[in-house]
């Protein structure tokens, strides 16, 4: 063959950025305020808009709009392709486009456990949700870490003590104490978190009926659920079993 055609794993093109390959795993995650930082400023003013129009009513009704799932189809591949034009305005850690995260995500897995291809495509997946974003959903309706809404804010919420205080709900005395709206151990999948990217690729996996383990659903609904599962919240309500969840969750972490 005069002129082979060259396979190339898009993979390659897409490992983990010189910047970041010395950082520390604790300076990850800071959410410090710095007027000066363009970055801090960019995901500080997010999560103050995510904190003040994330309220019960208006989860239910995202949840009412989105789960008919008659606005848009894609393919996975059309799905990745759309993040490559979208930078997650919460993280405060990357200033680049969501599909190389994506690649990296699924890259770690391959090298740590190589033999669980299931858990591969969850990593590569796990945040094709954020496609709201292209069908008029702010980013704050769309990214960032997720929180129980319908009951007082976990402590440790990001801008937990700054970021609640134009919240309607944070007055209303059905939603605004230790239980709110729930009973105590009413468990993980009874609770109402703030709306986003994980919940509805969820609910996309389960409409067309994946083949995905109940692990890998269960890693991609609660991954951004971090005052949860790394801030120890809400232990009030889980019951026998969500520690279970809980596990596979900081594994794909």
């Amino acid at each position: 063959v005069d002129n082979p055609i060259k396979l190339l794993d898009p993979s390659e093109l897409l490992r983990p950025e010189p910047s970041f390959a010395e950082k520390p795993v604790s300076q990850f995650r800071n959410y410090d305020i710095d007027e000066n930082d363009p970055i801090k400023e960019r995901v500080r003013k997010t999560y103050k808009l995510m904190h003040t129009n994330q309220t019960v009513d208006f989860v239910r009704g995202k949840m009412t709009k989105w789960l008919k799932f008659n606005h848009f189809k894609a393919t996975v591949r059309e799905a990745l392709e759309k993040l490559n034009e979208l930078v997650d305005e919460s993280d405060p850690d990357v200033d680049i486009p969501n599909i190389v995260h994506a690649f990296q995500t699924a890259e770690k897995i391959r090298q740590d456990y190589p033999n669980d291809d299931w858990f591969h495509l969850t990593g590569l997946i796990h945040d094709l949700g954020k496609v709201l974003a292209f069908y008029e959903e702010p980013q704050w309706a769309v990214v960032g870490d997720t929180f129980v809404v319908g009951c007082e804010w976990g402590p440790n919420v990001v801008y937990r003590d700054t970021s609640f205080a134009d919240n309607p709900d944070g007055k209303d005395s059905k939603y605004n104490t230790k239980y709110g709206m729930y009973r105590p151990g009413c468990g993980l999948e009874q609770l109402l978190l703030s709306w986003g990217h994980d919940e509805y690729l969820y609910r996309v996996l389960i409409h067309n009926k994946t083949k995905l383990p109940k692990e890998a659903l269960h890693m991609i609904r609660y991954h951004s659920f971090y005052p949860w599962h790394a801030g120890g919240d809400y232990q009030h309500l889980m019951k026998e079993g969500d520690e279970d969840i809980k596990k596979w969750v900081l594994l794909f972490k």
